[in-house]
């Protein structure tokens, strides 16, 4: 394997975690922005309306297809992160030994 190879696979797996954070980043905001057009006027006065207290649906948890979703998405990020990781740290580490090599042949 020459250099060459190395740097076309390096561009390879730095591209692919480019665009793994780009995917992720495509999503919905979590919820709406609030309607200016709807915010209480100070003019008006409130309206003396009777609480009702109602009881609230209990608590479900995430359906196992987005959980599963969420491992799978994870599992692929972190082992582009662990590729591109270990490429920087091969990379510096050979020019580490390169730069000893040649300064102890002197």
């Amino acid at each position: 394997m020459n250099v060459t190879e190395v740097t076309t696979a390096a561009g390879w797996v730095a591209g692919l975690a480019i665009v793994a954070l780009i995917a992720t980043g495509w999503r919905q905001t979590a919820r709406a922005t609030a309607d200016p057009a709807r915010a209480r006027r100070p003019d008006r006065a409130p309206t003396g309306l009777e609480v009702k207290g109602v009881e609230a649906p209990l608590y479900h948890g995430t359906h196992w297809i987005r959980r599963l979703w969420a491992l799978a998405t994870g599992s692929v990020l972190a082992v582009a992160l662990a590729a591109v990781t270990a490429t920087v740290v091969g990379f510096g580490t050979a020019y580490l030994v390169i730069t000893l090599t040649s300064m102890l042949k002197r």
